[in-house]
Protein backbone atom coordinates (compact mmCIF):
# COMPACT_ATOMS: atom_id res chain seq x y z
CA UNK A 1 0.00 0.00 0.00
CA UNK A 2 3.00 2.25 0.39
CA UNK A 3 1.57 4.36 3.17
CA UNK A 4 3.95 3.32 5.91
CA UNK A 5 6.80 4.65 3.84
CA UNK A 6 4.63 7.63 2.93
CA UNK A 7 4.61 8.68 6.57
CA UNK A 8 8.29 9.57 6.37
CA UNK A 9 7.85 11.28 3.01
CA UNK A 10 4.88 13.26 4.31
CA UNK A 11 6.95 14.57 7.21
CA UNK A 12 9.86 15.37 4.91
CA UNK A 13 7.49 17.37 2.68
CA UNK A 14 5.92 19.30 5.55
CA UNK A 15 8.18 22.31 5.03
CA UNK A 16 7.08 22.61 1.43
CA UNK A 17 3.46 22.02 2.43
CA UNK A 18 3.64 24.70 5.11
CA UNK A 19 4.92 27.26 2.61
CA UNK A 20 2.19 26.34 0.14
CA UNK A 21 -0.48 26.68 2.85
CA UNK A 22 0.83 30.13 3.77
CA UNK A 23 0.68 31.24 0.14
CA UNK A 24 -2.77 29.70 -0.27
CA UNK A 25 -4.01 31.66 2.72
CA UNK A 26 -2.92 34.77 0.84
CA UNK A 27 -5.06 33.83 -2.17
CA UNK A 28 -2.47 32.03 -4.31
CA UNK A 29 -4.56 29.54 -6.31
CA UNK A 30 -1.53 27.63 -7.60
CA UNK A 31 -0.32 27.18 -4.03
CA UNK A 32 -3.74 25.89 -2.97
CA UNK A 33 -3.65 23.40 -5.86
CA UNK A 34 -0.27 22.18 -4.57
CA UNK A 35 -1.74 21.80 -1.07
CA UNK A 36 -4.66 19.84 -2.47
CA UNK A 37 -2.44 17.52 -4.52
CA UNK A 38 -0.33 16.65 -1.49
CA UNK A 39 -3.07 16.26 1.11
CA UNK A 40 -6.00 14.83 -0.87
CA UNK A 41 -4.57 11.30 -1.36
CA UNK A 42 -3.88 11.01 2.38
CA UNK A 43 -7.32 12.41 3.22
CA UNK A 44 -9.05 9.97 0.87
CA UNK A 45 -7.19 7.02 2.36
CA UNK A 46 -8.19 8.11 5.85
CA UNK A 47 -11.83 8.61 4.86
CA UNK A 48 -12.09 5.34 2.93
CA UNK A 49 -11.23 3.59 6.17
CA UNK A 50 -14.09 5.40 7.88
CA UNK A 51 -16.89 5.67 5.30
CA UNK A 52 -15.85 3.29 2.51
CA UNK A 53 -17.13 4.16 -0.95
CA UNK A 54 -18.56 7.47 0.27
CA UNK A 55 -15.06 8.84 0.87
CA UNK A 56 -15.05 11.07 -2.21
CA UNK A 57 -18.28 12.80 -1.21
CA UNK A 58 -17.14 13.27 2.38
CA UNK A 59 -13.76 14.56 1.20
CA UNK A 60 -15.55 17.14 -0.94
CA UNK A 61 -17.47 18.31 2.12
CA UNK A 62 -14.24 18.46 4.10
CA UNK A 63 -12.47 20.54 1.45
CA UNK A 64 -15.43 22.92 1.39
CA UNK A 65 -14.84 23.53 5.10
CA UNK A 66 -11.07 23.72 4.65
CA UNK A 67 -11.41 26.38 1.96
CA UNK A 68 -13.96 28.29 4.03
CA UNK A 69 -11.80 28.33 7.16
CA UNK A 70 -8.32 28.43 5.63
CA UNK A 71 -7.81 32.08 6.56
CA UNK A 72 -8.14 31.14 10.23
CA UNK A 73 -5.53 28.38 10.12
CA UNK A 74 -2.16 28.98 11.75
CA UNK A 75 0.60 26.41 11.73
CA UNK A 76 3.09 24.45 9.66
CA UNK A 77 2.62 21.57 7.23
CA UNK A 78 2.26 18.92 9.93
CA UNK A 79 -0.30 21.06 11.74
CA UNK A 80 -2.23 21.50 8.51
CA UNK A 81 -2.43 17.73 7.99
CA UNK A 82 -3.79 17.36 11.51
CA UNK A 83 -6.26 20.22 10.99
CA UNK A 84 -7.47 18.76 7.70
CA UNK A 85 -7.84 15.32 9.30
CA UNK A 86 -9.91 16.81 12.13
CA UNK A 87 -12.26 18.50 9.67
CA UNK A 88 -12.51 15.33 7.57
CA UNK A 89 -13.24 13.19 10.62
CA UNK A 90 -16.02 15.56 11.72
CA UNK A 91 -17.58 15.35 8.26
CA UNK A 92 -17.22 11.55 8.31
CA UNK A 93 -18.93 11.30 11.70
CA UNK A 94 -21.73 13.57 10.44
CA UNK A 95 -22.08 11.30 7.42
CA UNK A 96 -22.21 8.14 9.55
CA UNK A 97 -24.80 9.73 11.84
CA UNK A 98 -26.98 10.49 8.82
CA UNK A 99 -26.63 6.91 7.60
CA UNK A 100 -27.55 5.53 11.01
CA UNK A 101 -30.83 7.43 10.77
CA UNK A 102 -31.62 5.32 7.67
CA UNK A 103 -32.02 1.53 7.34
CA UNK A 104 -28.45 1.07 6.11
CA UNK A 105 -25.24 -0.29 7.58
CA UNK A 106 -21.88 1.49 7.57
CA UNK A 107 -18.34 0.17 6.94
CA UNK A 108 -17.25 1.05 10.46
CA UNK A 109 -19.81 0.74 13.24
CA UNK A 110 -18.73 2.84 16.23
CA UNK A 111 -17.54 0.82 19.20
CA UNK A 112 -16.73 2.00 22.70
CA UNK A 113 -13.64 4.19 22.24
CA UNK A 114 -10.65 3.63 24.39
CA UNK A 115 -8.09 1.62 23.79
CA UNK A 116 2.94 2.39 23.55
CA UNK A 117 4.69 3.44 20.56
CA UNK A 118 3.59 2.50 17.05
CA UNK A 119 6.10 0.02 15.60
CA UNK A 120 7.21 1.03 12.09
CA UNK A 121 7.97 -2.62 11.37
CA UNK A 122 4.30 -3.51 11.83
CA UNK A 123 3.15 -0.60 9.66
CA UNK A 124 5.62 -1.53 6.95
CA UNK A 125 4.01 -4.97 6.74
CA UNK A 126 1.08 -3.26 4.99
CA UNK A 127 3.26 -1.91 2.20
CA UNK A 128 3.00 -5.07 0.11
CA UNK A 129 -0.79 -4.86 0.03
CA UNK A 130 -2.90 -2.83 -2.37
CA UNK A 131 -4.58 0.20 -0.81
CA UNK A 132 -7.97 -1.49 -1.18
CA UNK A 133 -6.86 -4.63 0.66
CA UNK A 134 -5.11 -2.66 3.38
CA UNK A 135 -8.14 -0.44 3.97
CA UNK A 136 -10.40 -3.50 4.15
CA UNK A 137 -8.16 -4.95 6.85
CA UNK A 138 -8.03 -1.67 8.77
CA UNK A 139 -11.80 -1.21 8.54
CA UNK A 140 -12.29 -4.62 10.20
CA UNK A 141 -10.41 -3.47 13.30
CA UNK A 142 -12.23 -2.17 16.39
CA UNK A 143 -13.21 1.43 15.72
CA UNK A 144 -10.69 3.09 18.02
CA UNK A 145 -7.84 1.04 16.59
CA UNK A 146 -8.94 1.68 13.01
CA UNK A 147 -9.04 5.45 13.52
CA UNK A 148 -5.67 5.48 15.23
CA UNK A 149 -4.03 3.39 12.50
CA UNK A 150 -5.60 5.48 9.74
CA UNK A 151 -4.35 8.72 11.27
CA UNK A 152 -0.85 7.35 11.90
CA UNK A 153 -0.41 5.43 8.63
CA UNK A 154 -2.68 7.17 6.11
CA UNK A 155 -2.37 10.76 7.32
CA UNK A 156 1.18 10.34 8.66
CA UNK A 157 0.35 12.11 11.91
CA UNK A 158 2.47 11.87 15.03
CA UNK A 159 0.99 10.32 18.17
CA UNK A 160 0.22 13.72 19.79
CA UNK A 161 -1.25 15.08 16.53
CA UNK A 162 -3.48 12.00 16.13
CA UNK A 163 -4.56 12.34 19.77
CA UNK A 164 -5.55 15.95 19.13
CA UNK A 165 -7.71 14.91 16.17
CA UNK A 166 -9.41 12.22 18.26
CA UNK A 167 -9.55 14.35 21.42
CA UNK A 168 -7.89 11.59 23.43
CA UNK A 169 -4.72 11.20 25.47
CA UNK A 170 -1.64 10.54 23.32
CA UNK A 171 -0.93 7.37 25.29
CA UNK A 172 -4.40 5.98 24.53
CA UNK A 173 -3.99 6.68 20.81
CA UNK A 174 -0.50 5.16 20.72
CA UNK A 175 -1.86 2.06 22.44
CA UNK A 176 -4.79 1.77 20.02
CA UNK A 177 -2.49 2.22 17.00
CA UNK A 178 0.02 -0.28 18.37
CA UNK A 179 -2.65 -2.90 18.98
CA UNK A 180 -4.28 -2.28 15.62
CA UNK A 181 -0.98 -2.63 13.77
CA UNK A 182 -0.14 -5.74 15.77
CA UNK A 183 -3.45 -7.31 14.74
CA UNK A 184 -2.78 -6.42 11.12
CA UNK A 185 0.71 -7.90 11.26
CA UNK A 186 -0.73 -11.09 12.77
CA UNK A 187 -3.37 -11.26 10.00
CA UNK A 188 -0.73 -10.83 7.33
CA UNK A 189 1.38 -13.57 8.89
CA UNK A 190 -1.72 -15.80 8.96
CA UNK A 191 -2.58 -15.16 5.32
CA UNK A 192 -4.12 -11.69 5.41
CA UNK A 193 -7.83 -12.50 5.85
CA UNK A 194 -9.60 -9.21 6.73
CA UNK A 195 -12.46 -11.12 8.35
CA UNK A 196 -10.15 -12.45 11.04
CA UNK A 197 -9.89 -9.02 12.64
CA UNK A 198 -13.65 -8.81 12.94
CA UNK A 199 -13.57 -12.02 14.92
CA UNK A 200 -11.47 -10.39 17.62
CA UNK A 201 -13.23 -8.97 20.60
CA UNK A 202 -14.14 -5.37 19.62
CA UNK A 203 -14.23 -4.38 23.24
CA UNK A 204 -10.52 -5.02 23.65
CA UNK A 205 -8.81 -1.71 24.36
Amino acid sequence: MGRAGARGRARADDGELGLAVTRARGGDEAAFAAVYRQVQPMLLGFLRGLVGDDADDVASDAWHDIVRDLATFRGDGAAFRGWAATIARHRALDHLRRLRSRPRTTPLDPAVPGPVTVPDSAASALENLSTTDALAMIAALPHDQAEAVLLRVMMGLSGPAAAKVLDKRPGAVRTAAHRGLRRLAEQLAAGGDPASAAGDNPGEA
